[in-house]
């Protein structure tokens, strides 16, 4: 050793440094430092570690919770479009149906309007006809009343005009 009293605590050299006290202290702060990182810091840091893994937890969760949703969100939104789609289709049927049922009013309707034409041009005809019919018919007696009148007596210029008026009123009141 060097004077033998180079690390005596509290003697101080020419420098004016304790070098005993300093070494003195040096050990107690590393041994200080040891129990600190043994009992103090190794607890704190494991709680560290421990919040560190719970933020990380919470973040990959929520990353996780944000993937989902903007997945459902996605998918949300692809069902809004095949309802959209769907809707559209379906309106277009229903507007395709309803062309084709119109149609075929119009036609059914157009075609009984015929029928109906038709039946009704049956029946004018077959007026006409009856009325023909009636009016021979009177014509012919007529004709055989008149003759048997004339035949009865003779006919002057008076009794023709006489008959011709009854003849005209007869076929007025027939009709």
């Amino acid at each position: 050793m060097l004077n033998g009293s180079l690390f005596v605590l509290g003697e101080a050299h020419a420098s004016g440094i304790a070098w005993g006290d300093v070494v003195f202290q040096l050990v107690i702060f590393l041994i200080l430092l040891a129990l600190l990182r043994k009992y103090a810091l190794g607890p704190v840091m494991g709680i560290m570690k421990q919040r560190e893994d719970h933020i990380a937890n919470q973040l990959d969760s929520a990353e996780k919770n944000n993937a989902d949703a903007m997945k459902l969100v996605e998918e949300q939104k692809q069902e809004l479009v095949a309802a959209r789609t769907e809707a559209r289709e379906l309106l277009e049927k229903a507007r395709k149906q309803a062309d084709v049922q119109r149609e075929e009013i119009v036609a059914a309707a157009k075609a009984e309007a015929e029928n109906m034409k038709e039946s009704a041009k049956r029946e004018i005809t077959r007026e006409k006809e009856l009325a023909v019919q009636s009016v021979q018919q009177q014509v012919a007696s007529l004709s055989v009343l008149i003759a048997s009148k004339v035949l009865e007596k003779e006919v002057k210029s008076e009794d023709q005009s006489a008959i011709f008026d009854q003849y005209l009123k007869e076929v007025g009141e027939a009709k």
